[in-house]
C-alpha cells in the first residue's frame, strides 16, 4: 500500500540523464554541449571522445547514459536518437584562499556544474521520390535558317 508512482516529465519518446558535480565552470561546460545540441547520438559520441577539452569525457559519460536509460528502460532505438536537449547549470562553488602580497589574501572560486542531456527517438522516414511538375524544356533550334538572297545582299 505505497503511494502511486511520479507521473512520467518528459513524453513517451525521450529519456534523460543528470551529470551532476562536474569540476568546471558551467561556461566551458556550454562550449561542449553547443557541440552536440540536435545531432544524432552516434555523432555526438564521435565528437565527444575526439574533442581536445578535458570535460568532454565526463559529457560523453552523460550521453551515454542517458542512451542506456532510452535503451534499457523506455525501449527506445539506439539508432534512431537524436538530442534534444543539451542544458548546462550551476552546482556548488569550493572557495579557497590564496596568500597575496603585503599580507593581503584573494578568493579563488572553484566553480562545479551539472548537465542535462535528453535524448529523443525520432523515426527515420525515406523520403519520397518526387515526380516532376515542370513542363519538358524545348530543344533549341541547333542550325540556323539559311538567309535569304535579300539579307545577304
Amino acid at each position: 500500500m505505497g503511494k502511486d508512482a511520479r507521473p512520467r516529465v518528459l513524453s513517451d519518446n525521450k529519456a534523460r540523464a543528470i551529470g551532476r558535480m562536474m569540476r568546471t565552470s558551467p561556461r566551458k561546460l556550454n562550449l561542449v554541449a553547443q557541440a552536440i545540441r540536435g545531432k544524432t547520438a552516434e555523432q555526438a559520441l564521435n565528437e565527444l571522445t575526439f574533442s581536445p577539452k578535458r570535460i568532454a569525457v565526463l559529457v560523453k559519460k552523460v550521453l551515454q547514459s542517458a542512451i542506456a536509460n532510452a535503451e534499457n528502460n523506455h525501449d527506445l532505438d539506439v539508432d534512431d536518437l537524436v538530442i534534444a536537449e543539451a542544458s548546462v547549470g550551476k552546482n556548488m562553488v569550493l572557495k579557497r584562499f590564496h596568500a597575496r602580497a603585503r599580507g593581503r589574501g584573494a578568493r579563488v572560486e572553484k566553480p562545479f556544474s551539472q548537465m542535462t542531456i535528453v535524448v529523443e527517438e525520432r523515426r527515420k522516414e525515406k523520403p519520397a521520390r518526387k515526380t516532376s511538375t515542370r513542363k519538358p524544356a524545348r530543344k533549341a533550334a541547333t542550325s540556323k535558317p539559311a538567309k535569304s538572297a535579300k539579307e545577304t545582299a
